[in-house]
């Protein structure tokens, strides 16, 4: 039996400061779903930001509540908290940038004394590659040579203990996701803005709630709406609402565990504070 995720609902006026973002995210799908942001746990946020700056291409954006980094399609949020682990071995187990050139990519982490976790051969004999970032967050990098930025994602990965094709399924119902495989995968579906890609776990993984990546999150256009039809898809709420009031910009956000024990944020107006 498939397990409904249970979801917490808020409105959140948050503590932007006047900068846009300028992350420029994907233009939504015909449901007004697009890709947003991945939050991260991290011992030590400047060393963070220099990474996802001088490497991935990244602006530093001044927001009160986190350090936030824009990129093309996505936002990387840094929360300067401990995690409680690494993202091996937690349900979200790595996610995924596309780089011009492997090799060069390489070569300039190592120099920075930064740690490379493997190197493979990828699809079409094209070079890829698991980093490991402090605080144990995996990043895939693969190679798009057409690129005419330093980075951009392409995917994230969810390990569950169930079914990945029963996960992948209720995922593109609810979000009007394209599923389909995505080199050995077979369980992957599309979002604007990223794939997301499900497999079978051997033992069951760790919520990542409080780990390395404390979430991920889908941009969504009438977020309040949205939510409701969820609630008619029977999925059962769990509602606490939060209100904070900072320069009047307000932002909709919902929080759901899916059955794989990944911890998503819904948000509304994170693309219009990008200025996209």
């Amino acid at each position: 039996m498939y397990r409904q995720p249970k979801i917490v609902m808020a409105i959140l006026v948050a503590l932007f400061s006047a900068t846009p973002l300028s992350a420029q995210l994907a233009a939504p799908n015909s449901a007004g779903v697009s890709w947003g942001h991945i939050h991260l746990n991290v011992t030590d946020v400047e060393a963070h930001t220099r990474i996802w700056t001088e490497h991935f291409g990244g602006r530093v954006v001044d927001l009160e509540m986190f350090r936030t980094i824009s990129l093309p399609n996505t936002i990387i949020m840094l929360n300067d908290r401990a995690p409680t682990g690494g993202t091996a071995g937690s349900s979200l187990n790595h996610f995924g940038f596309s780089v011009p050139d492997v090799v060069t990519f390489l070569a300039r982490w190592r120099a920075a004394g930064l740690e490379v976790e493997s190197e493979f051969e990828g699809p079409g004999g094209l070079p890829q590659a698991f980093l490991l970032l402090p605080d144990g967050i995996r990043v895939e990098l693969d190679q798009v040579p057409s690129l005419d930025v330093p980075a951009i994602p392409y995917h994230v990965h969810i390990y569950t203990g169930g079914d990945p094709s029963e996960l992948r399924d209720w995922f593109a119902e609810r979000f009007s996701m394209e599923s389909r495989e995505r080199g050995n995968n077979p369980f992957t579906a599309d979002v604007p803005g990223m794939n997301v890609s499900f497999t079978a776990s051997e033992e069951k993984p760790a919520p990542n709630r409080g780990s390395a990546v404390d979430h991920i999150g889908f941009e969504i256009e009438g977020l309040e709406n949205f939510v409701q039809k969820l609630i008619a898809m029977d999925v059962e709420f769990d509602v606490e609402v939060e209100y904070r009031v900072v320069e009047g910009r307000t932002v909709g956000v919902a929080f759901f565990t899916d059955a794989s024990g990944t911890f998503w944020e819904l948000t509304e107006g994170l693309d219009d504070l990008a200025g996209s």
